[in-house]
């Protein structure tokens, strides 16, 4: 899985390398990458299942799915630290959705087995990063804090 996203951060090097684009801020960051990562994994194993069963989770998975890579870009996108870390709970709240909904799929019989141990060792994978740069970013505030005191 590091390797496929240190692939991934590497495209994205790439891309600005070949066509000097400019990167948006949140896609430097590992999180943000991962996130989008796991969107792709989720997304690839729901377009695979029979239409018609289980619509309404289906649908709540993919919104899920999608959304901590989103919420992590838009708050990287915020003027203050302080609403960075709030869209960064609100991304992992997503997170623990799909590690719900992926436990009802596997309970289900919905997804595969192996299927489910990916996405869960994924979304694992990105909690411990989502709660390192928060609390990082904590840090960085109460220092900032403490200069102006």
């Amino acid at each position: 899985m590091e390797a496929k996203a240190e692939g991934k951060k590497l495209e994205v090097a790439g891309l600005r390398e070949q066509n000097n684009k400019y990167l948006v801020p949140f896609e430097k960051l590992d999180v943000w990458q991962l996130s989008v990562d796991l969107a792709e994994t989720v997304l690839d194993s729901l377009e695979k299942l029979p239409g018609g069963k289980h619509l309404r989770l289906v649908s709540q998975m993919e919104a899920a799915a999608t959304s901590p890579a989103q919420n992590i870009a838009e708050g990287k996108g915020r003027q203050y630290k302080k609403e960075f870390i709030q869209f960064l709970h609100i991304a992992q709240g997503s997170l623990f959705e799909v590690v719900t909904l992926n436990e009802i799929f596997r309970r289900k019989g919905i997804v595969g087995v192996e299927q489910t141990k990916e996405i869960r060792s994924r979304c694992e994978q990105i909690d411990r990063k989502l709660n390192g740069l928060i609390n990082s970013l904590r840090g960085q505030r109460r220092k900032e804090s403490a200069d102006l005191g």
